[in-house]
């Protein structure tokens, strides 16, 4: 960060805006860029006033109007760090709002700065200009690495080394320093040591906490997926892509995936066992939980979701029904005074310029309501259309599924169920066993191949309740989007229902 700030200062930049969470971190940066080019460093809180940071002077002045018009009485060179500014800009006081231009105005013929450290950026539109808005990264490795240590230390624990030292490290990639911190102590009072897998449960607690992100299960294999050849073997290509020996051989991180398809025919599925093809951690956006009510919010939480993600990196992140949240991205400008069109271009600028190795998995139903900006290649590595499954994969699904419920698919006619659910999705197969379950429990026995055939038959399925929906999205992955399954395993009847 101070290879940032230093040439913002030292250019006659008044107003700096960094957003974090770790403000110990940030202040400690700031110090540095202070003493590193002969500046001042006052320090400002509602609870304690200005302080000077090299004297240890105080000034009660906690009134945020007082401290911005003390700026002009402040020698030349000097930073003024302002802790949580930005909750006093909430309401666009005009008079606070004024002070702090005029106070700029004359930082930058003074040399003097104002920087503003928040968790989230909320300038009114008179400010937003006037500032330079950065945000802080969360911790690598490295200074992860000493707050282990210091835990080490502190605790009478031994260093952890070698290939524990660094699970330890990715399993808390993501954490701030604090966050980190009271892993391992936690780790520590559980298991007197510092272990993986109490830091990575740790993790998902604290990236769960905003409501953007969320740390999922990789604990779904391909092999629980029926079908599909096409797609798995592209994945199974690149399980190797962010090794080092890839990075050494020259390949470019993969960037992500799109899948688009029927409802039910394992899209979501894919997407989660895609990270556990990689053998890293799956994150989940929650694309209705970007947009907030307050101005700027929306962009801040996704400002938020790519920094928790890279700093993850490597890792996967799974937006599921992406159509959904972009769907009103056209007419942004008339519904919500462009938020959703500003979000949308982050997000694809994002996908098109990252150069962490983050894995975006997008699955979507509704192909007609998805922006033509996201199919576009480059931002996505391959488009992939999930048709019904045919013969032979509802065979595979069949067996999956009776066998996950603990039942051998050998004592079942599979070809037969199989023929009984043409046009079926893999989840409508999944609830026939379930059903099929609930009536032999009730009736005090095992269900058979015939009540699942009688069940299958008392089924109306997707493909035909909404057939004019299917049949448009199936003519539709016709030359624009790559089969998940091999053309030759496709039937006659598939093919004279997608014409």
């Amino acid at each position: 960060m101070r290879e940032k700030l230093i040439p913002y200062i030292r250019s006659g930049h008044a107003g700096l805006f960094i957003i974090s969470h770790e403000e110990p971190r940030v202040e400690a940066e700031i110090k540095a860029v202070a003493t590193a080019i002969g500046y001042g460093l006052f320090a400002w809180s509602v609870t304690e006033g200005t302080t000077d940071t090299a004297t240890g002077k105080h000034r009660n002045d906690q009134d945020p109007l007082e401290t911005i018009k003390a700026i002009t009485e402040l020698p030349e060179k000097t930073i003024v760090m302002l802790r949580d500014f930005h909750a006093f800009l909430d309401d666009g006081n005009p008079v606070l709002v004024r002070s702090l231009k005029d106070a700029l105005r004359h930082g930058r013929a003074h040399n003097k700065v104002a920087v503003i450290v928040g968790c989230r950026q909320n300038l009114p539109p008179e400010l937003q200009r006037e500032f330079v808005v950065l945000d802080f990264a969360l911790p690598d490795s490295d200074t992860l690495s000493v707050v282990l240590d210091g835990i080490c230390e502190s605790a009478g624990v031994t260093a952890l080394k070698d290939d524990a030292r660094l699970r330890v490290l990715e399993a808390a990639s993501g954490l701030t320093c604090l966050e980190a911190e009271n892993a391992f102590a936690l780790s520590v009072a559980e298991t007197k040591e510092i272990r993986a897998d109490i830091v990575s449960r740790e993790k998902a607690q604290a990236v769960k906490k905003n409501g953007l992100l969320e740390i999922c299960a990789t604990d779904t294999p391909l092999e629980r997926i029926g079908g599909l050849d096409l797609l798995k073997d592209w994945l199974l290509k690149r399980r190797d892509a962010f090794s080092r020996k890839a990075v050494e051989y020259g390949l470019p991180s993969p960037k992500g995936l799109l899948i688009v398809g029927v409802p039910g025919t394992g899209k979501s599925m894919t997407a989660k066992a895609s990270a556990a093809v990689f053998g890293r951690p799956l994150l989940k956006l929650d694309a209705g939980r970007i947009f907030g009510s307050l101005v700027g919010q929306s962009e801040s939480n996704f400002r938020e979701i790519i920094r928790t993600a890279e700093a993850m990196a490597p890792c996967v992140v799974l937006v599921d029904e992406i159509e959904k949240a972009f769907a009103g991205s056209k007419s942004s400008g008339s519904t919500d005074g462009g938020t959703s069109s500003r979000v949308l271009g982050t997000f694809l600028n994002w996908l098109q310029e990252k150069t962490a190795p983050v894995f975006v998995v997008a699955t979507a139903n509704d192909v007609s309501q998805l922006p033509p900006e996201l199919l576009r290649r480059g931002r996505m590595d391959e488009v992939f259309f999930v048709d019904l499954p045919n013969q032979e994969e509802r065979e595979a699904i069949w067996a999956i599924q009776i066998a996950r419920y603990r039942r051998d698919p050998l004592k079942y006619d599979i070809a037969g169920l199989a023929r009984a659910v043409d046009g079926f999705t893999g989840a409508e197969i999944e609830q026939i066993v379930i059903d099929g379950l609930y009536d032999a429990f009730a009736c005090g026995t095992e269900p058979s191949t015939v009540s699942l055939a009688r069940i299958a038959g008392e089924t109306v399925p997707l493909s035909r309740m909404m057939a004019e929906q299917v049949k448009a999205l199936r003519q539709w992955s016709q030359g624009r989007a790559r089969m998940a399954t091999s053309a030759e395993s496709q039937t006659e009847e598939r093919r004279k229902l997608a014409a």
